[in-house]
């Protein structure tokens, strides 16, 4: 059987007394989405920290693929094959989209702090970071100064960025946060497009865009799991229903 991209064993993050994580377990394999859903406060973002290395564990493990790399620092894991985006958009304002997207492709260099060096000269840099505009349907607001775009564009933008540093794993923190229908629609649009190939943990309070994506559904509340499977195994789950869908999704 194939080995799982990122895998996460009993994973805890304890804060005081309080643990916002508490023994959660997933696995994120190629060509999935594996998205996470519950209240505010259940836990989500925080998972979304250990698995980045944004947070070590009070206990429990990560790996991807034979390598632990539980308790590394996010730059390390970043490297070793896994991007991320953020709830608030985290991109450079006053550069051009291109400019962005290419920054992101340079930090994959083996002397990516050699800023003397014009990134436009590097081919294989530019070819790189035209791929993931292009992946991402913003080709054509690469001269676009980034503080000028829509927010959709944005969003769209911060996961070109990701897409840039050549990931296996795709950590995406409510990607489809503030925006319209017709944004939204895009951007799952998007997220059906860069499965191939990836694994994509979707944290998303937007139930229509979860019910369309997600190939896995795992429910937190509280920091515990309460329910995993397939959309349609989570949907009728009597208890994930009393607990956080209602009744519009039962």
């Amino acid at each position: 059987m194939a080995e799982a991209l990122l895998s996460a064993q009993q994973l805890t993050k304890k804060f005081g007394g309080l643990a916002a994580v508490d023994a959660v377990s997933i696995d994120l394999w190629r060509n999935h989405i594996h998205a996470v859903i519950g209240p505010n406060g259940a836990g989500k973002s925080t998972l979304t920290n250990l698995l980045s290395g944004d947070l070590p564990p009070t206990s429990g493990s990560v790996r991807m693929g034979a390598t632990d790399v539980t308790g590394w620092a996010p730059e390390r894991i970043s490297r070793q094959g896994l991007g991320r985006s953020y709830q608030k958009t985290n991109i450079f304002l006053p550069f051009t989209v291109l400019e962005n997207v290419r920054l992101a492709a340079q930090s994959r260099r083996p002397h990516a702090a050699r800023w003397l060096t014009r990134a436009d000269t590097l081919a294989n840099i530019q070819a790189r970071a035209e791929e993931a505009l292009e992946m991402t349907g913003l080709q054509a607001r690469k001269h676009s100064i980034a503080g000028t775009i829509s927010h959709g564009e944005q969003r769209q933008l911060e996961i070109a960025m990701a897409l840039a540093t050549s990931p296996q794993v795709l950590l995406l923190d409510e990607p489809l946060a503030g925006m319209g229908v017709a944004e939204a629609e895009r951007m799952v649009a998007l997220l059906l497009n860069i499965k191939k190939g990836h694994g994509i943990l979707l944290i998303e309070h937007d139930m229509d865009a979860v019910f369309t994506l997600a190939d896995q559904l795992t429910v937190m509340v509280n920091g515990q799991i309460i329910a995993s499977g397939t959309p349609a195994q989570v949907r009728a789950d009597a208890g994930v229903q009393a607990a956080y869908l209602g009744e519009e999704h039962g």
